[in-house]
């Protein structure tokens, strides 16, 4: 069954072995919206309708919900199908990746994983499903797959024909057109003792403007926008980043500056990129870790293994409620495994190798994808000996006023230093803004300085 499942259909296994810019046929395109969703997906039930039909996700919010208010749980009355802890996850490993196995070795007595019923909740507005509709049959990789074009708004390959495509739809999967946070992030010692970090975050992304156009895109080169500010601890505030990120990475690579307080300086920061530390993550996480995945994917080779069913954390409501407290979550060795909620759905599996050219601490990286939402929801990670490394878990919710399929946590897990770094804490603070006004003017490096100053 297993090797079942990772086998491509014969069609998949056709378009698996295609050039890398070959485009999908109107008559291949025709399956969208019928035995395909309109972003990829699998319409139907699995065999054992343990995986439901796809029937639209969340359309409108639950009742007592308002704007501003942490998401409430469409799912709450839901109870714990069965849990899988060390006893028993052999039964289990045909749905777990190697590095989700590897938590359950590394700690024993405190992780597992509550399984509920899965619900196929991503939703979408109209305009990105039409656009996704559109660059099923326009979109190109060029440069060797460093860069998109004819694309605009919606996913850009739909039906992916490599994993190069695979990894762009994840790129540029739809999370709103702007938004501004204030989110945690913590890295536990492994006795528990954390110091809570505080970053203000503002995206603007270009890519999913409505209206926008592939010729606009192409011609300013730019997809997105992103600022982050440190505001505590106070040793840290003040620290501020701004990054311009290119659609075309071969033509121009990212454009990013750093300011520093003691320095009280803008500066140009060109190794803001692949596997330099991520921003104060006590060295837990790559740049490129940020968002699961992020940035020029030209330093990997890129292979399309095909889909599996698999348990990820889906419908994280509970672990998003403002109910719950970041000492709650913040648990020794791992986060709280009883506010963590998984659900079996079928991923895209997706292997990054390092080439022989390029240097990376990470040797290889196998990404699984949500297939309803191109969101990656775990990864495997191996270092240059070739030994599991790390392992990260995407804890996703339908941000359902936008609506979008994201995360509400990100946790990286260091299996050889037993720590890990969870990003993304939201619970105690204000809920995202997706309607920020956020004009160009705000991400220059006249705006960072302004931004960074305490």
């Amino acid at each position: 069954m297993k090797t079942k499942s990772l086998l491509c259909s014969a069609v998949l296994m056709a378009l698996c072995i295609a050039p890398v810019q070959a485009k999908v046929s109107q008559a291949e395109a025709a399956k969208l919206g019928k035995e395909l969703t309109i972003m990829g997906a699998e319409t139907a039930a699995n065999a054992d309708g343990s995986i439901p039909a796809y029937t639209g996700g969340i359309t409108q919010a639950p009742a007592g919900y308002e704007p501003g208010m942490h998401h409430l749980d469409p799912y709450a009355n839901d109870k714990v199908l069965f849990t899988i802890d060390k006893s028993n996850v052999a039964q289990y490993k045909d749905q777990l990746s190697p590095g989700q196995i590897a938590l359950f070795d590394l700690y024993p007595d405190t992780f597992k994983m509550n399984v509920y019923p899965t619900h196929r909740s991503a939703s979408y507005p109209q305009y990105v499903l039409d656009a996704t509709l559109e660059n099923a049959t326009t979109a190109e990789l060029v440069d060797g797959g460093n860069g998109i074009k004819n694309a605009k708004i919606g996913v850009p390959f739909p039906i992916p024909a490599n994993g190069l495509e695979a990894i762009w739809n994840h790129t540029l999967r739809f999370r709103g057109v702007s938004m501004k946070n204030r989110r945690g992030q913590a890295a536990p010692t492994a006795g528990g003792s954390y110091t809570l970090i505080k970053l203000d975050e503002d995206i603007s992304f270009r890519y999913s403007r409505e209206g926008m156009t592939s010729e606009q895109l192409e011609r300013e080169n730019l997809l997105f926008y992103f600022k982050q500010v440190v505001k505590s601890p106070a040793r840290l505030a003040g620290t501020a980043l701004l990054v311009h990120e290119t659609m075309d990475q071969q033509k121009q690579p990212r454009q990013a500056w750093t300011y520093n307080t003691g320095q009280r300086r803008v500066r140009r920061a060109p190794n803001v990129a692949f596997d330099t530390p991520g921003t104060v993550s006590d060295g837990l996480r790559t740049t490129d870790d940020f968002d699961m995945y992020n940035g020029s994917p030209v330093r990997y080779n890129w292979e399309l293994k095909g889909k599996k069913e698999m348990y990820i954390p889906y419908n994280d409501y509970r672990l998003h409620s403002d109910k719950v407290t970041y000492d709650e979550i913040l648990t020794p060795g791992h986060i709280n495994s009883d506010l963590v909620r998984y659900e079996k759905h079928r991923v895209w599996v997706v292997e990054a190798t390092l080439k022989d050219s390029m240097r990376h601490i990470y040797k290889k990286r196998v990404f699984y994808i949500d297939e309803d939402s191109w969101q990656i929801a775990v990864t495997d990670i191996y270092d240059n000996r070739d030994q599991l490394y790390r392992v990260a878990q995407a804890h996703i919710i339908n941000y359902y006023d936008v609506p979008t399929l994201w995360t509400t946590l990100e946790v990286f897990h260091d299996l050889s230093s037993r720590r890990y770094l969870a990003m993304g804490l939201d619970n105690e603070d204000k809920m995202y803004d997706f309607n920020a006004n956020l004009p160009d003017s705000n991400y220059t490096p006249q705006a960072l300085r302004r931004s960074g100053r305490r």
